[in-house]
């Protein structure tokens, strides 16, 4: 029998490692999964008595889920975590740990689908705006912002950028995503202007650290920036330009995806330009794009009470 057949923390790690090596996921893509495998073993092991991983069967994982609606979780994320339980027993299964999938019965939660927060281009530009450029770093805030919205980069996608990777003149940036995959997305003026403008008065002036010297967006230290510096950043200039909105690097995302469709882009253009594996993903932003045209219907159309509403004021200050 394999020692991982008694010993949950070797199979903890040989799943981290069959992610790593074998799926070649991300490192942020590899700490989610296994973040939800050890609160899954936590459970098991130690609330339900599951002395080894072979040991696992669906009473144990009906109960986990039960745990996980207990403490209130969101069914995305109940979801998320069976669908990283479903991940591990099949690598058991491949190891020769576990004979049959024990969750093969099991219904996934079904996930909300909730519709993001989006910016409109004024309070984009307002927030942009609102970047302190007396701060010395005030230009290298200023490019990643504009890179952020002209791209809809996940913060991962805009801290990992290579100065290699960026075509200034052709305007287009090569960005690896999820899976380690390039995707080829265009990026307008005003961003390679920013880039610019950064390259000369902030990057020209760092020393990067070794491992760094090809990063785009570098911190004093001449180190890459943090997910948390990005966010940080961002949130003092949405701050400073008095928008009260629950603003993250995601929310520029969505703006992004949600403008272009709202111009009439293409939708698999934007699947491809956001990187998306799948156009379901990609097809909220329809939904977003259709409470747009309603909002237009119920401000414009003369039928509509907002639109009635308007045409007495408008009337009645005529009248007076």
């Amino acid at each position: 029998m394999s020692p991982r057949a008694t010993d949950w923390n070797s199979a903890v790690q040989g799943y981290n490692d069959y992610l790593t090596l074998e799926r070649g996921l991300s490192k942020n893509s590899v700490m989610a999964y296994m973040r939800d495998i050890r609160q899954f073993m936590q459970f098991a092991h130690g609330e339900e008595g599951v002395k080894a991983p072979m040991d696992i069967e669906l009473p144990h994982v009906e109960r986990f889920l039960g745990h996980l609606y207990d403490r209130g979780l969101a069914r995305n994320s109940q979801a998320r975590m069976l669908s990283g339980v479903r991940s591990f027993c099949k690598y058991l299964r491949i190891e020769g740990i576990m004979d049959s999938d024990p969750i093969q019965l099991i219904e996934a939660p079904r996930p909300e689908r909730r519709l993001p927060d989006v910016l409109s281009v004024g309070e984009i530009e307002s927030i942009i705006g609102a970047v302190d450029m007396s701060r010395r770093e005030g230009v290298r805030n200023k490019a990643m912002l504009e890179v952020l919205y002209s791209c809809g980069l996940r913060v991962s996608e805009l801290i990992d950028l290579q100065m290699s990777k960026v075509d200034l003149i052709d305007g287009l940036v090569r960005v690896i995503g999820k899976g380690n995959k390039e995707r080829v997305v265009p990026i307008g003026q005003q961003a390679c202007d920013s880039i610019d403008d950064y390259l000369s008065h902030y990057r020209s002036n760092v020393i990067p650290m070794k491992g760094h010297e090809d990063t785009l967006f570098l911190g004093r230290q001449g180190r890459k920036m943090t997910r948390q510096m990005a966010f940080t950043m961002l949130k003092r200039s949405v701050v400073a330009a008095g928008i009260r909105k629950n603003v993250s690097p995601h929310t520029f995302r969505h703006s992004f995806a949600t403008h272009l469709i709202e111009s009439g882009a293409d939708l698999r253009a934007v699947q491809e330009m956001l990187g998306h594996a799948q156009i379901t993903t990609t097809e909220i932003y329809t939904h977003l794009d259709g409470r747009f045209l309603k909002d237009q219907v119920n401000q414009y159309h003369p039928r509509s009470e907002e639109a009635e509403n308007s045409l007495a004021d408008a009337k009645s200050g005529k009248e007076s």
